[in-house]
C-alpha cells in the first residue's frame, strides 16, 4: 500500500496488489495516509511461496482488474 501511494503522490500511476489477509491493514493505511481511494487489487492469500503455477494462475486472474485501475472511467 505504501509504495502505491508513494508512487501516486508522485503521480505515477500505480496499482497496490494486496492479499485478502491484509485488505483490512491496506484500508487502513490508505485512509490514515490520506489516500482512500488509492488504486488496488485484492489477491489471494497467501501468494509468496505457493509456486510458479500458482502465481501464472493468480496474474490470469487479476490482469483485466489491474489494467482496469490505469483505465479511465467510460
Amino acid at each position: 500500500m505504501r509504495d502505491g501511494i508513494s508512487m501516486a503522490r508522485l503521480g505515477i500511476p500505480a496499482v497496490a496488489l494486496v492479499t485478502e489477509d491484509f485488505w483490512p491493514q491496506g484500508n487502513f493505511v490508505a485512509q490514515s495516509l490520506g489516500m482512500p481511494t488509492v488504486p488496488r487489487v485484492q489477491l489471494p492469500h497467501p501468494v509468496a511461496g505457493t509456486g510458479e503455477a500458482n502465481l501464472q494462475r493468480v496474474a490470469g486472474e487479476i490482469v483485466t482488474r489491474v489494467v482496469e485501475c490505469f483505465s479511465p472511467p467510460a
